[in-house]
């Protein structure tokens, strides 16, 4: 069955309704699952944006504003100098594959050539501090999975996917896109600078984030599992045990995409986060032979596509006394999120999982619960 949040509009979006999705993913407390909701329950933005103070209200702030309009404007005005243009959730255009995770980005700015959203794309992540050998083998993937026409997926940090990057723009049909953790305008490291105006120029260039923003740290793992989202496959060439290509592979796995790693040594600390994803089933990668079996293998299977609660109309969810239900919520969350689903089983009695949704958005926008990257729950 067709999702919901890709086919409310019946023809192109309005200049109007895409500003009105811009402002209200911009909003406050309006995250990527809220702003999904809301566009199901309502049909447009322009129409979510209009109940979003009544909605806000309900919750208990009744000082809600959505975000303020000159600052849009601003946002539009900057892109536009930029070259970038917006893609929304539920408009034609916003990537597919994207769109099947429970927590795809409301709007996207991309600069550069889109075309590259529809072909076969491959994450390759890996250290910062990447060693001699790592760099070899991005450097060889990515090329090589560029001339058989694979995108290279990647976050833009200095090592192994600054390699994959510029590598992947080597071949005269190759094609990386990069993911920004700050707005595109604010290229982080900086010593990427020109990297990323070659990605932009020769391949795709996306950021989630406003246009002026500088990443802060929670922008990293966010940037992550859009790195993971676009991609069919998420392939680590050298990652501690703790580091945020970990992050991106965990992504990968709630996200039903397909984990390779590259083995390496036993003493290098460097390596050990791949061998851990070995140990723990993921593909072993020792060329570009085993990523395409991977890739022709994830084509004969099903559709693999993160579960996501279906949003209702509120008219049809069954009559439950809210407030009641929003203290035992409260009761059940604490500053270590939770995931949504465990809540839904935490709670007793049966609470329909459309309630409960219903609910969060609500209980997000008046500021009592947030969610963390990845989805979970948090109590405010």
């Amino acid at each position: 069955m067709a999702e919901p949040y890709l086919s409310e509009l019946d023809g192109p979006p309005t200049q109007a309704e895409m500003f009105a999705r811009l402002r209200l993913a911009r909003s406050r407390r309006v995250g990527p699952a809220t702003f999904r909701r809301l566009i199901a329950e309502h049909g447009t933005g322009i129409a979510a944006l209009e109940a979003l103070p009544g909605i806000a209200a309900r919750a208990g702030d009744t000082g809600y504003a959505p975000a303020d309009e000159a600052d849009i404007r601003r946002e539009i005005k900057a892109a536009k100098k930029q070259g970038a243009r917006l893609l929304a959730l539920g408009v034609p255009g916003y990537p597919e594959r994207l769109a099947q995770i429970g927590d795809a980005p409301a709007v996207l700015w991309a600069e550069g050539d889109t075309t590259l959203l529809a072909r076969h794309c491959v994450a390759v992540v890996g250290t910062r501090n990447a060693s001699s050998l790592a760099r070899r083998m991005a450097r060889a993937l990515g090329r090589d999975l560029a001339k058989e026409g694979v995108v290279v997926v990647s976050g833009l940090a200095r090592g192994v996917d600054a390699v994959a990057h510029e590598a992947a723009l080597e071949p005269d049909h190759g094609g990386t896109i990069a993911v920004h953790a700050g707005g595109l305008d604010r290229v982080y490291p900086a010593e990427n600078v020109d990297l990323a105006a070659r990605i932009a120029a020769q391949g795709l260039s996306l950021s989630e984030r406003a246009f002026g923003l500088a990443p802060q740290a929670r922008d990293f793992p966010r940037r992550n599992r859009i790195v993971s989202g676009l991609s069919q496959a998420v392939v680590v060439v050298e990652a501690a045990a703790k580091s945020g290509s970990m992050i991106t592979a965990r992504n990968a796995l709630d996200q039903g995409r397909e984990v390779l790693a590259v083995p390496g040594h036993p003493f290098d600390g460097r390596a050990s986060g791949c061998n851990l994803l070995l140990r723990d089933g993921a593909t072993l990668v020792r060329g570009i032979d085993d990523i395409l079996e991977a890739l022709d293998a994830l084509a004969e299977a099903p559709v693999a596509r993160q579960a996501a609660a279906e949003p209702q109309s509120v008219s049809a969810l069954p009559t439950i006394e809210t407030d009641d239900l929003a203290r035992r919520v409260l009761d059940l969350l604490s500053p270590v999120p939770t995931p949504e689903d465990q809540l839904l089983r935490d709670l007793p009695g049966p609470v329909p999982a459309g309630v409960l949704a219903a609910l969060l958005s609500e209980m997000e926008l008046g500021g009592q619960v947030a969610r963390k990257p990845g989805g979970g729950l948090v109590r405010l």
